[in-house]
């Protein structure tokens, strides 16, 4: 850590106190305050000038200082709470500038988390905290909104779907841990808000952000191996989505479900169900654009179910979707060719016939704007296609480019790879083989 980093964590405390209006005396006495509210009294009581030294101290751009822990616990207490009293711990809060004041002057990141994680416990042990650890902008319109139910507007439920959008778009990039932290507040300010007796205008935009929000939480819970509540959230938000009367977010659930299902407990039995829920659904009303995804779902499964005629007429009626589909504009969401061949290739292999597999695979692979989840799933049956034909070196090869692909711990890639891997088993102590049993568990060993 270099002075310059130092001296701006140190400039970062300052400019925090001085947005709180407090003098150096009165920082040392709120910190006081602070070790007397969370039962922490030193065992030599300091007076308030020497707090009022050290604090000085702390901040000073010339020669600054790290808090000792005790203290960095107290500042963290301080400035989880506004001046108005609100708990405030998410990002742009001054919570989130002290710790990051912290980490321009030495703290260890392990001690960050854990101080972090300390403070939020806390303040939202009780659950009904967990509304502190949205952005101060949402958690302000939040706390007054259940206040004053009946003044909620279109603000809130905008800038409550802008925080779902904003998590989702980094579900290949962050851990499932923290996306699950990430969601808790806003899953939790959806029910509660629900519960309220808001403006009726304004409750259809809140459900939509709740099933969003729902769905996102049940996909996040299924990755870190929680059925039990990802079947609860996926269960809400089919409820709430059948109560806005718009088949078509129904159907977005199912298929969202269809898929944990198929990957855990619940299995294929469920998993078809649910598919042919998200199809009904879709051809209902004006869902044009998730039709497609349905039909090419319902392939999918009931390929593997053996049903390949069936699977054969869902894979035309997703082609045929997706040419209706196409005459609007088209988002990065929306059902491609590539998608089309991914899904036919895997009915191909389903079938039994994996040298078509293996080329209609190749040909989805080229896309580069596919999420990487979805290119494991590809990857993972194209190796399977590889083997079938009679190179299993060459299927060894690709799981090792999935493995290095696709994001870390995600569920459905595991459970795919591990399917792959049972078809190497006539090979098991070929080298290629043994090598790629080191590759996996590298891939799922705990970091340092």
């Amino acid at each position: 850590m270099t002075s310059d980093n130092r001296a701006v964590g140190a400039a970062k405390l300052k400019a925090l106190r001085h947005s709180r209006g407090l003098s150096l005396a009165e920082c040392a006495r709120a910190l006081l305050a602070q070790a007397s509210s969370i039962g922490h009294p030193s065992r030599a009581a300091p007076t308030v000038a020497g707090l009022q030294r050290s604090v000085a101290r702390w901040e000073s751009i010339a020669s600054p200082t790290l808090p000792d822990e005790r203290h960095q616990l107290l500042l963290a207490h301080l400035y989880a709470r506004t001046p108005g009293d609100e708990i405030v711990l998410g990002p742009g809060s001054d919570f989130a500038e002290f710790l990051n004041a912290l980490t321009y002057l030495g703290a260890s990141q392990a001690w960050l988390t854990s101080l972090r994680s300390t403070v939020v416990h806390a303040h939202t042990s009780n659950g009904g905290g967990l509304i502190a650890l949205l952005p101060p902008e949402i958690s302000s319109m939040l706390t007054s909104a259940l206040v004053r139910p009946e003044w909620v507007d279109e603000r809130l439920s905008a800038a409550l779907q802008s925080a779902v959008t904003d998590i989702g778009a980094q579900f290949d990039t962050l851990p499932f841990a923290r996306l699950q932290l990430l969601l808790a507040p806003v899953v939790e300010a959806s029910r509660r808000l629900l519960a309220a007796p808001i403006p009726e205008p304004v409750q259809s935009s809140l459900r939509a952000v709740a099933v969003s929000a729902y769905t996102l939480a049940g996909r996040v819970a299924f990755e870190l191996r929680d059925d039990v509540a990802s079947q609860a959230l996926y269960t809400e938000a089919t409820h709430e989505a059948g109560l806005l009367a718009v088949p078509w977010r129904r159907a977005t659930v199912h298929l969202s479900h269809a898929m944990a299902s198929l990957h855990s407990t619940a299995g294929m039995s469920k998993a078809l169900q649910l598919a042919d829920a998200a199809v009904r659904d879709a051809n209902r009303g004006r869902g044009t654009a998730v039709r497609p995804w349905a039909h090419a779902w319902q392939a999918a499964l009931t390929a593997r179910a053996g049903d390949h005629q069936i699977a054969q007429n869902a894979l035309e009626l997703a082609a045929y979707d997706m040419d209706s589909a196409s005459s609007g504009s088209r988002s990065g969401d929306d059902f491609s060719p590539w998608h089309l061949h991914g899904f036919t290739g895997v009915c191909q292999l389903y079938a039994g016939c994996a040298d078509t597999a293996h080329d209609t695979l190749s040909q989805a692979l080229q896309s580069m704007a596919m999420p990487l989840a979805e290119q494991a799933i590809l990857i993972t049956s194209q190796a399977l296609a590889r083997v079938r034909l009679g190179d299993p070196e060459a299927g060894a090869a690709l799981l090792h480019h999935c493995l290095e692909a696709c994001p870390a711990h995600a569920r459905i890639p595991t459970v795919r790879l591990n399917w792959a891997r049972k078809e190497l088993r006539p090979w098991q102590h070929e080298q290629f083989v043994t090598a790629l049993d080191d590759h996996l568990m590298e891939a799922v060993a705990p970091g340092p």
